[in-house]
């Protein structure tokens, strides 16, 4: 038993959805696209289980986050896929793919083959069982990562309101529940083991600034440490966590975000695979030319900075998506994917954005005792990372189109003096022109007094230039 497609799009997650937008905008035909997802819905918007579906009042609830209304587009409920010829295969889990034959073969024993296959697995989340310890079955033990994890944490929020709770983890998932935690009145502690919160991505100034605005509300935090084990009760639910340090938190649940992994496993000895993603070339084809792999799983070359990553974030994998869709079905109009790194939280009051790469020289800038401030990094004399908190549209927008033009940065004291307006500034100049071999340079720099010998240059070339002008007047009284 089995079934034909020309385009089959592996796993129902942001950026399937994102793709399968794409197809039709480009004249897919009704009955050549289908979506193989283990969830039993069509795609949704993944970042509103981390905030409008956890809140006490008028949460988030499908279809209201169906795709593609993140990006202010369509939103794809059943029957838009069903008006458009597109098949939906849901709640059905891929035991295996042959990449030779282009088939995928189910749990149930169906054959789906296919002509060209984008793989958007996404990634899962990391288990406390892979780090040795127990405990995730228990009742009140809650992940993140799809709605069934969602509905969960809701359930253990609500039977835990006024009570405590533990979260592990200090990045962009732990931070987010635990302020959803608060809202929810349940008091939060949060354990992990680095430094200060968010470290992959933020310094230790701004996470200070985050840390002391979580304490205002109530959160405790306990760094350098982590969890050893938990208490269990008669009833199968965790009532304590045990940390290395020998301390003891009573709690009534826990959240864990420790991580991600891609959902490598089925391409695993049939495709190239690079830093735990499947590798892809600028147009996001994977070592195969008839797959492609988008979002979480795929490692892609990062034109703007000479590199290969695999990024973890949504605007990753709307973006990649849609490029490799408009790579499959018209490739000599398709350039390689050229992407500005891009993450942003909203929490409480608080918002930020960040672009680009956090490498080089961090120089801060801003208010950090009021609600707006930032950070630029400079690596090799070049700005290549910027973040925002408390922002306008406008500003955001500024920060993205300064950080992707990479100006060269001369003075970092000025840098820290100028703050925002360095964006704004280079963001109003003419892009660079091309140079000599094709390609652009952007030479743009601090505003700085001019050098002596600048100025000793500038009068000598303008005494030459008065002087030829004298000679040649002189000639054209002889004519």
């Amino acid at each position: 038993m089995g079934r034909a497609f020309v385009y089959v799009i592996l796993g129902g997650g942001v950026a399937a959805g994102y793709a399968a937008l794409e197809f039709t905008k480009r004249g897919v035909s009704p009955g050549e696209l289908c979506i193989v997802s283990e969830e039993p819905i069509p795609p949704y918007e993944r970042p509103a289980l981390s905030k409008g579906y956890l809140l006490p009042e008028a949460p988030a609830r499908l279809p209201s986050f169906h795709t593609c209304v993140g990006a202010n587009e369509e939103r794809l409920t059943p029957k838009w896929y069903n008006e458009h010829g597109i098949e939906l295969v849901l709640g059905t889990r891929v035991k295996s793919a042959d990449v030779r034959r282009k088939t995928l073969l189910t749990a149930t024993g169906e054959t789906i083959s296919y002509k060209f296959l984008i793989i958007a697995t996404g990634a899962r989340a990391l288990k406390l069982e892979e780090f040795g310890l127990s405990g995730s079955d228990a009742e009140n033990v809650c992940y993140l990562r799809n709605l069934a994890d969602a509905n969960r944490l809701v359930n253990a929020m609500q039977s835990s309101v006024g009570g405590n709770a533990v979260v592990i983890g200090g990045g962009y998932i732990g931070m987010e529940c635990a302020a959803s935690l608060v809202i929810n009145k349940i008091k939060v502690t949060m354990v992990f083991p680095e430094a200060h919160c968010m470290a992959r991505l933020i310094t230790p100034k701004i996470a200070s600034y985050y840390e002391d605005y979580y304490k205002s509300k109530g959160v405790t935090f306990i760094k350098g440490t982590v969890l050893s084990s938990f208490d269990i009760d008669s009833n199968g639910k965790v009532v304590a966590v045990n940390l290395k340090d020998g301390s003891q938190l009573p709690t009534d649940m826990v959240v864990v975000g420790i991580g991600i992994r891609p959902n490598t496993s089925l391409f695993e000895g049939q495709l190239t695979l690079e830093k735990g993603g499947i590798k892809v070339n600028g147009k996001l084809q994977s070592s195969n030319s008839s797959i492609y792999a988008v979002g979480d799983v795929a490692t892609f070359p990062l034109k703007l900075f000479g590199e290969t990553r695999r990024l973890e974030h949504v605007d990753s994998a709307r973006k990649s998506a849609r490029h490799a869709v408009a790579a499959i079905m018209e490739p000599d109009k398709t350039g390689e994917f050229d992407y500005l790194p891009f993450f942003y939280s909203r929490v409480f009051t608080l918002s930020w954005q960040f672009y680009g790469d956090n490498a080089g020289e961090v120089i801060h800038f801003g208010d950090f005792s009021g609600t707006t401030f930032g950070a630029y990094w400079v690596n090799k004399g070049h700005l290549v990372g910027s973040f925002l908190e408390g922002g306008t549209k406008e500003e955001y927008e500024t920060l993205a189109k300064a950080t992707r033009l990479k100006p060269a940065v001369e003075d970092l004291d000025e840098l820290e003096r100028q703050g925002l307006g360095f964006a704004l500034a280079v963001s109003q100049k003419p892009l660079p022109s091309p140079s000599l071999d094709g390609s652009q340079s952007s030479c743009l720099v601090l505003e700085k007094p001019l050098h002596p010998w600048h100025a000793t240059a500038g009068v000598i070339l303008a005494a030459a230039i008065a002087s030829f002008a004298y000679w040649y007047g002189r000639r054209r009284r002889r004519w």
